[in-house]
């Protein structure tokens, strides 16, 4: 097979895996315009879970896998197999359960507390900063991919504690709500 092959290949599976997410939101969409709150409520909170829970060992892991690829000789079959990991990781499972994430955690914002709450912003204003991590590390991904990391894996290692305290203060907001 040629290269322009592979890549088409490659390609297409892409589309694919993307038209899926694509249809998984229309249905998602769908769902939640055509049943009142109520009585979708436990399925989306269920959903919304799961959607963070991928989220977030995407993001406990994806530093992990930077410091040793930190330590891998470029262009070596480790920091290669790095590369196919750390990229799919980002794309196949963090991407998509970010979105899911974001999107059902508005809508129980919006359908059970009516975005009302100190709790609730200060909670929003977390999952932001959350967010600006993942799209850190979205970036690192692409700097390894280039062969570009600047940072050291002892930063890294620092790094990795970042979405672990946000996580640890997003679930004492929501269950506590102290304010």
């Amino acid at each position: 097979m040629s290269t322009r092959q592979t890549e088409g290949a490659v390609g297409r599976r892409a589309a694919l895996r993307a038209v899926t997410v694509l249809g998984l939101f229309a249905l998602i969409a769908a769902a939640l315009v055509a049943f009142p709150p109520e009585s979708l409520y436990l399925w989306v909170k269920a959903l919304h879970i799961v959607a963070v829970i991928s989220w977030m060992a995407g993001l406990l892991y994806l530093p992990r896998l930077f410091i040793y690829h930190t330590d891998a000789p470029p262009g070596s079959q480790m920091d290669q197999t790095f590369k196919t990991m750390e990229g799919r990781l980002y794309r196949v499972i963090m991407n998509p359960a970010m979105m899911l994430s974001w999107a059902l955690g508005l809508y129980l914002a919006w359908s059970v507390y009516g975005f009302s709450g100190g709790w609730l912003h200060a909670k929003l204003a977390l999952v932001l900063l959350l967010t600006a991590v993942h799209s850190f590390f979205g970036r690192a991904v692409a700097a390894f991919q280039r062969d570009d990391n600047r940072i050291s894996a002892r930063r890294w290692r620092a790094l990795n504690e970042l979405p672990a305290l946000l996580m640890v203060a997003i679930v004492v907001l929501v269950v506590v709500k102290p304010f």
